[in-house]
């Protein structure tokens, strides 16, 4: 089946396809809004960032926000391309189920 072959490796996980389906919505996350939508513990969120991170698929940006330091993430051109092939590859398979 050719969809199945399209779906990326990267996006099967299911906090990292949440992460980039919010980031695609919004322009940018920080780290704790992640936490508090995605209900995952910091170390999981963690690791699934630095692997969208390491892949390119999402960039950061740190910042102070009344003095206390804050992670902004935001979803990079190869992110948003990748994230339509698999949405476009899942909705295939969807469609071939049906």
């Amino acid at each position: 089946m050719k969809a199945l072959k399209q779906l990326d490796p990267v996006l099967e996980h299911r906090v990292r396809l949440a992460v980039c389906v919010l980031l695609a919505q919004h322009e940018k996350i920080s780290f704790s809004r992640f936490k508090e939508q995605l209900e995952v513990t910091d170390g999981n969120l963690g690791a699934q960032l630095r692997r969208l991170e390491e892949c390119g698929y999402i960039g950061l940006d740190r910042d102070f926000v009344e003095r206390r330091p804050v992670t902004w993430y935001h979803l990079t051109s190869d992110g948003s391309r990748a994230l339509q092939r698999h949405l476009e590859a899942l909705r295939q398979l969807i469609s071939a189920a049906d």
